[in-house]
């Protein structure tokens, strides 16, 4: 048996707490940017991931015009920071909504970086960070998709097996439903089936 929610049917907040609670789990976009006036902000965004691999863009939704989307439409550069398990207070505190002359960085406590390809600061703690320039922004509804071209990136040598990082070692925050925040759990690997690799014959029949 099955409860059926319709979009038409239910308040827009309670179906937004609905997706949010089965698109799950979410990784964090702890975007950094600089307003221009000068102040850096920083603040997650749970809506991220990777939109294309060549050229390299990363893409992250703007629920409602917040101080991120503004910066970044307005500078063309922001930078996308991993939010560790380590930082939940930090990460979770930057969500509050502080006006737009109050830095994040100096609100939680957090160290500015200096980027090596666009004027944005990253933040120190966290172990990688995407350096981004603006590709486009796509109006959906009361979002906005924004969608930027990784420039630079960069990755704390501690976490890394050779070139190539250790998903234990970065421990990844991921938004989870209502106040819910995950962490990474068991970790599964498994190579991908080939077609191949099958008993059947999958070949098309000419």
């Amino acid at each position: 048996m099955r409860n059926d929610f319709s979009p038409s049917a239910t308040s827009a907040r309670d179906f937004y707490r609905l997706l949010t609670a089965v698109v799950v789990p979410r990784p964090i976009a702890w975007v950094s940017t600089v307003s221009p006036a000068g102040t850096d902000n920083v603040a997650p965004h749970s809506f991220f991931t990777v939109a294309s691999t060549n050229p390299p863009i990363v893409q992250f939704t703007s629920v409602g015009e917040k101080d991120s989307l503004r910066n970044i439409t307005a500078s063309g550069e922001f930078v996308i920071n991993l939010a560790p398990a380590t930082l939940l207070e930090e990460v979770n505190a930057t969500g509050t909504n502080f006006p737009p002359q109050v830095s994040e960085f100096d609100a939680v406590g957090l160290t500015r970086e200096p980027s090596l390809t666009v004027a944005v600061p990253r933040v120190k703690e966290s172990p990688a960070v995407l350096e981004c320039r603006l590709h486009s922004v796509l109006p959906i509804g009361d979002s906005t998709v924004v969608f930027g071209e990784v420039t630079h990136a960069a990755v704390s040598s501690a976490v890394l097996d050779g070139s190539h990082p250790r998903i234990d070692l970065l421990e990844p925050l991921a938004r989870l439903g209502l106040d819910e925040w995950g962490t990474l759990g068991a970790v599964r690997s498994r190579s991908r089936i080939r077609l191949g690799g099958w008993p059947g014959d999958f070949a098309p029949k000419g």
